[in-house]
C-alpha cells in the first residue's frame, strides 16, 4: 500500500501541481485547502506524512496550529512546512513546534521529493530496528526500540529528527559531530541553520526537565558533542 501524504495548500493550482508530481512517484496524496478541512482529515485518520503551508486563507498561522495538533496525536509523524514564508523567525517557529523540515516554495520539486523520501527512510529504519539495547550515558537513556529518550526519570518528548540527533551524539560521548554528520545520522537533508534550530529545541526540552542541563556542547567552528 502506498504511503499516504496529506498536502495542505490554499493555492488550488499549486496544490494540484504538487499533488500530481508526488503521486507520479508512487505516493497517495490527499489534498486540502483549509485548516478546518485538514483537522477533519487528521482527526479521522492520520496520514503517513504531512506537508503544510503556514498561511491558509485569512488564517496567517493555520499551518502552525495544524502542526501542534498533529504533534499532539503523534510524536513521530513526519511534518514538512512548504511555504512562501522563508524568514528565520518562521523557520525557527516551525521547527520549535516539532516540524521535521522547512522548505521554501522556491525549492525544486526534486528537492521536495528527496526530503519526503529521506523522512520515510527514517521511519522505516526506526520500524525495522531490531536492536533492543539501550544507550545509557549518565542520566540519559536512549531506547531505540521504543523511540524513547529519558533524562533521569523524565521522558523527553522529542520529534523524530530530534531523536536521531540525540541518538547520534550519545552513541559516542565526547566525540565531536559536525552538522553534516548529524544530518547524515538523522537521515536528513537540510540547511545548516535547520540543524542549529533543532539543537536549540533539544536543549530547551532537556532544560525543562533539568535547569542545569549542559551536556550538549558547541565546539565552535567544528560541531557538537555530548559531554561525559
Amino acid at each position: 500500500m502506498p504511503k499516504q501524504i496529506l498536502l495542505v495548500e490554499d493555492e488550488l493550482i499549486l496544490c494540484e501541481n504538487y499533488a500530481k508530481t508526488i503521486r507520479e512517484h508512487g505516493y497517495a496524496v490527499i489534498t486540502c485547502h483549509s485548516k478546518q478541512g485538514a483537522l477533519q482529515i487528521i482527526n479521522k485518520r492520520l496520514p503517513d506524512l504531512a506537508i503544510l503551508d503556514i498561511g491558509l486563507g485569512d488564517e496567517m498561522e493555520a499551518g502552525f496550529d495544524l502542526c501542534r495538533e498533529i504533534r499532539s496525536l503523534s510524536a513521530v509523524l513526519p511534518i514538512i512546512f512548504l511555504t512562501a514564508r522563508d524568514s528565520d523567525v518562521d523557520t525557527v517557529s516551525g521547527l520549535r513546534l516539532g516540524a521535521d523540515d522547512y522548505l521554501s516554495k522556491d525549492t525544486s520539486i526534486n528537492n521536495l521529493l528527496a526530503r519526503i523520501a529521506a523522512l520515510f527512510r527514517r521511519i522505516h529504519a526506526l520500524e525495522s530496528n531490531d536492536d533492543t539495547e539501550k544507550i545509557k550515558r549518565g542520566k540519559l537513556t536512549v531506547d531505540t526500540s521504543r523511540f524513547r529518550v529519558e533524562w533521569g526519570e523524565d521522558a523527553i518528548d522529542l520529534s523524530l529528527t530530534e531523536f536521531w540527533i540525540v541518538h547520534s551524539l550519545a552513541k559516542r560521548i565526547d566525540h565531536v559531530k559536525s552538522k553534516d554528520q548529524l544530518m547524515q545520522d538523522s537521515k536528513q537533508v537540510v540547511a545548516d541553520n535547520t540543524i542549529t534550530s533543532h539543537l536549540k529545541r533539544i536543549r530547551k526540552k532537556f532544560k525543562e526537565s533539568d535547569k542545569n542541563f549542559d551536556q550538549i556542547e558547541t565546539v565552535y567552528g567544528v560541531g557538537y558533542r555530548w559531554r561525559s
